[in-house]
């Protein structure tokens, strides 16, 4: 099993649609790389109070094979474009082997 995490680290004026990213973002991320693996994705929000986050998913895949593909695919032009649909951070991404 290998991981991607892409996390929305906090900064001052930060905006982040929460209602667009589960509705439209991670879909669209979904429909790119399910053919390459992609098995689950894990969103997470904050708890109430500051917090380094605005946002967090975890995306599981067979191994890191899968997630070179994944990102290497045409699709991924698209879900990288969308992100100025639902904010103005930029993703930090961080690959794990489980």
């Amino acid at each position: 099993m290998a991981t991607l995490i892409v996390s929305y680290p906090v900064s001052e004026g930060a905006t982040f649609d929460r209602d667009y990213y589960l509705s439209r973002h991670i879909p669209l991320a979904q429909s790119a790389w399910g053919q390459f693996g992609l098995q689950a994705a894990e969103v997470l929000f904050p708890a109430a109070g500051q917090q380094p986050l605005a946002a967090m998913v975890i995306m599981r895949f067979a191994d890191q094979a899968n997630i070179d593909d994944a990102l290497a695919s045409p699709g991924t032009a698209e879900v990288v474009a969308d992100v100025t649909n639902f904010t103005n951070l930029a993703p930090v991404i961080f690959r794990a082997n489980d």
